[in-house]
């Protein structure tokens, strides 16, 4: 039979897995499967909630007797690790585009590293079902941004597909009405994308891409047969620093639907996986054994932000969550090391605490969500950046942000962006009159920044950021003045004392939820801390006053997250996460503590 690999690469939100969805029901393999649901590709139920692909996934459809292995990629920078990864699996890819938002930042980061590894790129132009979708302007954006990515002149030369995703049609031309189903897509694949080169006959190399870990089969490695006919068995496997050593293969798997399917053999140019190496790590070779010759090595991305994973130290500890012991957080994060090869653990300043490093605030608060809804109970400090010593000069790490926001707010975000030390690089006048904005700026201006973003544009803000590389120090950024409302006492509050509270900022919390001392319950509308009691009750008498019946209503809180938690607290305050709440408190839950160490 017939092969094609092919990666589906995008920005967040523009479709890819919808698309995949599409192919899937549409193949052959998935009348004999029979799934079910949309977004069939995101089996993460965090996925399926946020609308974003977090891990690479794979799965393999047949048409006219051509197996294609499609392989579905995140969109978001903070995964770019598994996106570089994957152009290793495969040779070609199909770009996905927005029919009205046109390239995004984030679609120049994936289309980087797939025109770097020389592949044919396929360009879908999706969603041509919006009202306002613009085809020819966005064709005339993706060119533009292929000939500055420096493709080569057939790069540039690419096909094009016009494609609703969500209602499985596609067409070579930019008219709904003509589309029927999503055949042409699978045509233009079979006629652009090359098939693997086969050399069945070559001493074996099975490449590692990616590694994932199963309740049965122990850890399961997931790559290309790039020379030869993979068989399970004996063989040699090189690691990283080329050392080589005996190991052994106990079962392989190929891709067909979503299932993985166990095969004796599988020839060259087929994505495998396998299981039966404990250490095996991605970057590494399965080799023959007589002749074993290493894949070049590849390059995992080092962390870029950093924090402090610790025991629950709150009053409220052992309440709520399931594992809160220091042996129950070691052995989770060991396990996500297992799959996660961005992330990094060290031992933090205590032995209660461990210091996570990873590629972004969204990187790492995605591991502490999945933590928690795993019953896990923990303390995590702020996100800090990771500082380098690069030629003797000390570096920290630099993000491009493009962010489109209605015209009047433009000056508002770039004060705020200018106050971070975010440097304006260009402004332009979108279509839809919407600014555009391009910054470059350090990750310490911001981190935190998000969610005032959203609060400055009153929701109407999009914003993404790249990691751009490690640049010289930049210095002080003098930070947004942060002052908390701070619990004096253990009790439950009541509105008697919120009310009095709601006077001095703004309030994050409900009347009726028990609260301990040195709890954050709020933003102060000064730039310093604030004690208040909101478990304070009004004393009761028997005469009746004149205002006793009108009492003042209390204002809605602001509403909480882990991420936006994690954006609000300063350098000496916590979140504690637990599978029910998270709440955010001081580092020190005296007072008199807190006079001490300052």
């Amino acid at each position: 039979m017939e092969m094609r690999n092919i990666a589906i690469i995008a920005h967040v939100d523009h479709g890819k897995t919808t698309l995949v969805d599409a192919l899937l029901k549409q193949s052959e393999t998935f009348r004999e499967k029979g799934l079910e649901g949309d977004t069939i590709m995101d089996s993460n139920p965090l996925e399926r909630e946020r609308g974003i692909t977090i891990l690479a996934k794979n799965a393999a459809v047949t048409y006219n007797n051509v197996k294609i292995n499609i392989v579905d990629t995140p969109g978001h920078a903070d995964f770019g690790g598994e996106v570089e990864r994957i152009m290793n699996l495969v040779d070609g890819a199909l770009l996905l585009v927005d029919a009205k938002e046109g390239p995004m930042p984030q679609t120049r980061f994936v289309l980087k590293k797939a025109i770097a590894a020389g592949h044919r790129i396929i360009v879908v132009i999706n969603k041509i079902d919006k009202p306002d979708a613009r085809p020819e302007w966005v064709l005339n954006q993706t060119f533009d941004l292929f000939v500055a990515l420096g493709a080569s002149d057939l790069q540039t030369d690419f096909p094009v597909v016009y494609a609703s995703a969500k209602q499985a049609k596609a067409g070579l031309d930019a008219d709904l009405s003509k589309m029927t189903n999503i055949i042409p897509l699978f045509e233009s694949v079979i006629q652009n994308i090359p098939a693997p080169k086969l050399d069945s006959d070559g001493a074996l190399q099975v490449s590692v891409a990616n590694v994932s870990y199963d309740n049965y089969k122990g850890k399961m490695a997931i790559g290309r047969v790039v020379r030869g006919t993979f068989k399970a068995g004996p063989v040699a496997w090189i690691n990283r620093d080329g050392k080589v050593a005996p190991a052994k293969i106990s079962n392989i798997f190929v891709f067909d639907g979503m299932k993985k399917v166990e095969v004796s053999e599988a020839p060259t140019g087929e994505i495998v996986a396998f299981s039966g190496i404990e250490g095996i790590n991605i970057g590494e070779t399965i080799a023959d054994t007589a002749h074993p010759d290493a894949l070049p090595v590849m390059k995992i991305e080092e962390p870029t932000v950093k924090m402090t994973f610790g025991v629950n130290t709150s009053p409220f500890a052992g309440k709520e969550g399931q594992y809160t012991t220091t042996r129950n957080i070691k052995e989770r994060l060991d396990r996500e090391l297992q799959n996660d090869v961005a992330l990094k653990v060290a031992a933090g300043t205590t032995s209660e605490a461990y210091i996570v490093s990873g590629r972004g605030e969204l990187h790492l608060s995605i591991l502490i969500e999945n933590m928690r809804r795993e019953g896990f109970e923990l303390q995590v400090s702020r996100p800090q950046v990771i500082m380098k010593d690069v030629d003797g000069v000390k570096s920290e790490p630099f993000e491009e942000v493009s962010a489109e926001v209605p015209e009047n707010m433009a000056g508002t975000v770039i004060q705020k962006m200018g106050l971070r030390k975010g440097e304006l690089k260009d402004m332009r006048v979108g279509d839809t009159g919407s600014a555009i904005l391009e910054f470059v700026i350090p990750t310490r201006g911001l981190i935190g920044y998000r969610n005032e973003f959203m609060m400055d544009t009153r929701g109407q803000g999009i914003i993404n950021s790249l990691f751009l590389g490690y640049k010289p120090h930049i210095g002080e950024i003098a930070g947004i003045p942060h002052g908390s409302l701070i619990v004096h006492e253990n009790g439950i509050t009541n509105s008697y004392g919120m009310t009095a509270a709601q006077e001095r900022g703004q309030l994050f919390i409900k009347p009726g939820l028990e609260v301990y001392e040195g709890m954050v319950i709020g933003q102060n509308a000064k730039p310093e801390d604030l004690i208040v009691n909101v478990c304070k009750e009004k004393k009761l008498s028997n005469m009746r006053s004149k205002g006793d019946g009108v009492s003042e209503g209390l204002d809605t809180p602001r509403h909480m997250g882990l991420e936006e938690a994690l954006e609000y607290i300063g350098d000496d305050e916590l979140v504690e996460v637990t599978p029910k709440s998270i709440r955010m408190r001081k580092l020190y839950l005296k007072d008199y503590e807190r006079k001490r160490n300052a």
